[in-house]
């Protein structure tokens, strides 16, 4: 039995799909079930409606242990997907909750059950940071505790600890830090939302640099590390590095719309998260904060090296999966 966390997010719910395609016995962890009703619409999506009905559904939080213990008999292999993610900083005590504490519970249930092996989804945030002279962040670059990193970063590279504390205490492990996220069906969050909002004529553009990777990649690595004998490694899935103005661009082409076309530098961002921050001060929830506003401008390189060489990884070209999902995206829009 194959136990997925988080399968009611973007990465879970096509990973349920792709295991279930895959012929895997599958038990999957939802909250409520307006959250599951947003994995039938992938299955959906997809015109794969009755694969939904062989998922074992077990109500639980990964916060709260004695629920989370029901869903680990006769189960062998875990993927932990389940994650808080939000760079608002009134946000830091849920994302350490959820992030390190969560997955602290689910290495725990792990060891207590005798669970074969964990696959982990981290983030590109919680890889290290590089020197002057390093020109690729590589799953070797050190995590320098003295540089600002965001909440949701510490909490990811916390819960990696945890990760590795189950790795010491004997269970297999291995963790996937992927780039940008970029998967369709979820169009209000994450990266879902660059879609609805280039479609609305979304004026502005930076030029900061990260990576990202189609939802399918991410799955493919996923079944492969659970399936393969690594054990104790993490691989940096990113399929191409690009500036933010880029990828709008493209996206844009990809719907056929109009394209940004005003460079938002520093100075506007600056001035917008402080505008945000005054308006939160009233209620309102924070949508752009500090530590956003300035990664918008930094050119980070990730070397997806690693997942090339030793999982002969092929990864798919980052233009096909932006016009893939836009073409969902205008089906589901018209």
């Amino acid at each position: 039995m194959v136990l997925v966390t988080g399968a009611t997010g973007l990465v879970g719910s096509h990973l349920v799909l792709h295991l279930l395609d895959n012929h895997e016995s599958v038990r999957a962890i939802y909250r409520s079930k307006a959250s599951m009703e947003k994995t039938r619409s992938i299955f959906r999506l997809y015109q794969k409606e009755l694969l939904f009905e062989k998922i074992e559904w077990i109500e639980a939080d990964i916060t709260d242990v004695p629920a989370l213990e029901k869903a680990f008999p006769d189960v062998n292999s875990v993927y932990h997907c389940a994650a808080q993610i939000s760079f608002d900083p009134n946000d830091e005590k849920i994302l350490r909750k959820v992030n390190i504490e969560g997955t602290a519970n689910i290495v725990n249930c792990a060891l207590a059950n005798s669970v074969r092996k964990l696959v982990y989804v981290s983030s590109i945030a919680a890889l290290g940071n590089p020197k002057e002279f390093e020109t690729e962040i590589t799953e070797e670059t050190e995590w320098n505790p003295e540089l600002p990193h965001s909440d949701y970063a510490i909490s990811k590279y916390g819960a990696e600890m945890e990760v590795w504390r189950g790795w010491q205490e004997g269970i297999e492990v291995a963790i996937i830090n992927p780039g940008v996220i970029l998967g369709p069906g979820f169009w209000q969050s994450g990266s879902g939302e660059i879609f609805l909002r280039v479609k609305n004529g979304l004026p502005f553009y930076t030029k900061g640099t990260t990576g990202f990777i189609s939802v399918g990649d991410v799955v493919k690595m996923l079944h492969q590390l659970m399936d393969s004998d690594i054990s104790g490694e993490r691989f940096t899935a990113v399929a191409a590095n690009s500036s933010y103005e880029n990828i709008l661009k493209m996206v844009a082409r990809s719907l056929h719309v109009k394209s940004p076309t005003m460079h938002a530098s520093p100075l506007i961002t600056a001035i917008v998260w402080r505008i945000d921050w005054l308006i939160s001060c009233f209620g309102s929830s924070r949508k752009m904060s500090r530590s956003m506003a300035a990664s918008l401008h930094i050119k980070n390189w990730f070397s997806n090296e690693k997942a090339r060489t030793v999982l002969e990884f092929k990864f798919e070209e980052l233009e096909k999966s932006v016009f893939e999902i836009a073409d969902v995206f205008r089906k589901s829009h018209r």
